[in-house]
């Protein structure tokens, strides 16, 4: 009763507790990290065995006390070193230490553990529990001596060892799912295990490192970790408020090679995104423009769909009948607006058929055209919302205003149909896009969605960028309109002005430099 009543020996007990309690969480470390090689249904059997035998060494250690502390004496001598059996063990498991830390390392940043889970090899259960003995006797030598040098008490040395070990095993499971829910985490520990072992293998030479130094290092790493995890929590709360939709389109995206350069990974257990695609063979290249288009359609702007104001065709009423009658069967358009002397004067849209019978029977163009009234939405309607209104025009077309009221263009179902599968040009027009050997010709007013997908190389178009044309982004990097002749460089696309006016750019020869590897082969 007396031994219970001594302060003394409640306050070595509790300072020995947390002493073993921090020496052993290196070791509980690395059991989280070998528990993970092995199949979910056998890490926890082998946390508990792999921590019981710690506990049993350390227990046998402790009774063997008089056997520990000859082991500081000198065994033999190489060159000005001498070693004891305590520096054979320290030098052999700063070894051990050094050797799996450098190869889970490797196998970590080779990303060789994560394949998909039915394909994954795991290791013996035997071999992972071996490890882990190996390991705890390295652990348990040092718990053992510093029980040794802090209390004289047998007993108080076993409690101490024993309340530790039940905290560590009661810890064992949400330690080992935070840190293989962190990949980063697990990097940072292995990190620690070779400094770790490295200061035993100095040890065991007869160079002691400063406990200090060591936990002062780790405590600063786990500082910036924190920060590391904080940040990645709040990247991950933006992501959750981001449309869904949004996030669904980027990933598959991803998955079927649609942006190559685009890489994201979420870690602390969500849905992750790596750089591996799939194979290009899997699309074929109409699929995956198709598949781009429509998931892509959402984010892109009205201007980006439309027929520009510069290439409507448009029927003025104040002109002769016969010459309106010449534009009508000379155009291949099948709907055109008639507008009061100007495009912004639009009175109605009519179909060019209904219009040369209305002509034939002498009837008032301005009447005829305003029996069918255009449907007209703002440019900063949302191209999803655009469907619905495109469903109301029956076949038609609806014509885009900005805030004043002036026509920017006109969007068909046609164009929307071009948006998603690629472009379908009239009797009269020719591809906006034409292969020319290693190069290709371009049209000033290509949209720029349609460019890339061509090109593939998907970082011309950027969220908030008010331009949606090849000539926007090319007036935009030149600060001006560039003349015939100039080149703008945008690496690996090359930009080289073939025809431009005073007020636009017709046409641009674009080359793309090829990767390193393709030149070598």
């Amino acid at each position: 009763m007396e031994f219970l009543l001594d302060p003394s020996i409640w306050a070595g007990l509790l300072t020995l507790i947390v002493l073993e309690i921090v020496l052993g969480i290196d070791n509980l470390v690395f059991i989280a990290i070998l528990a993970d090689k092995l199949p979910p249904k056998q890490r926890d059997k082998a946390r508990l065995i792999g921590l019981s035998l710690a506990l049993l060494m350390r227990l046998g250690l402790l009774s063997l006390i008089s056997w520990i502390v000859t082991l500081t004496r000198p065994l033999f001598s190489i060159a000005d070193f001498s070693f004891s059996g305590r520096d054979l063990i320290l030098l052999f498991g700063g070894i051990f230490l050094l050797f799996k830390a450098t190869m889970e390392l490797h196998e970590r940043l080779e990303n060789r553990q994560h394949g998909s889970e039915g394909n994954k090899s795991y290791a013996s259960f035997w071999a992972v529990v071996i490890q882990i003995v190996v390991l705890d006797a390295v652990f348990s030598l040092d718990a053992v001596i510093t029980a040794v040098g802090m209390v004289n008490d047998l007993p108080v040395m076993m409690t101490a060892v024993v309340i530790a070990m039940g905290i560590m095993l009661l810890a064992s499971k949400p330690l080992t799912n935070f840190v293989n829910a962190h990949p980063t985490v697990v990097v940072l520990c292995l990190s620690f295990l070779l400094m770790i072992g490295l200061s035993l293998v100095a040890e065991g030479f007869g160079f002691h490192i400063p406990k200090g130094y060591l936990y002062a290092a780790i405590g600063f790493s786990i500082l910036i970790e924190l920060f590391n995890q904080i940040a990645r929590r709040n990247f991950i709360r933006h992501q959750s408020h981001r449309p869904m939709r949004e996030r669904t389109a980027e990933a598959i995206l991803r998955l079927m090679g649609g942006r190559r350069g685009g890489i994201q990974a979420v870690e602390g257990g969500q849905a992750t995104v790596e750089s591996q695609t799939l194979p290009q063979e899997t699309f074929k290249d109409e699929e995956r423009y198709m598949i781009n288009g429509v998931l892509t359609l959402a984010s892109r702007s009205i201007r980006s769909i439309m027929t520009p104001r510069g290439e409507i065709s448009w029927v003025d009423a104040t002109k002769p009948l016969d010459e309106i009658r010449m534009q009508l069967l000379d155009t291949p358009h099948s709907l055109f607006p008639i507008c009061q002397g100007e495009l912004d004067e639009v009175i109605g849209i009519v179909r060019a058929k209904d219009l040369l019978v209305a002509l034939e029977h002498g009837m008032d163009i301005h009447a005829f055209a305003a029996s069918s009234p255009p449907i007209i939405v703002p440019e900063t309607l949302d191209p999803i919302n655009l469907l619905g209104v495109l469903r109301r025009a029956k076949g038609g077309f609806v014509l885009v205003t900005n805030e004043f009221g002036v026509v920017q263009g006109l969007v068909t179902p046609l164009d929307v149909l071009e948006a998603i599968a690629g472009e379908f040009p009239d009797e009269d027009e020719t591809p906006d896009i034409i292969t020319d050997g290693e190069s290709w010709l371009v049209k000033g007013g290509t949209d720029l969605h349609s460019l890339q997908q061509q090109l593939d190389y998907y970082n011309l178009v950027q969220p908030g960028d008010d331009y949606a044309s090849l000539a926007g982004l090319l007036i935009a990097q030149k600060g001006q309109l560039p003349q015939p002749g100039e080149t703008i460089d945008m690496p690996p696309l090359h930009f080289e002005i073939v025809e431009a006016t005073d007020y636009r750019i017709d046409l641009v020869r674009v080359t793309k430099e090829r990767p390193q590897q393709e030149e070598d082969a």
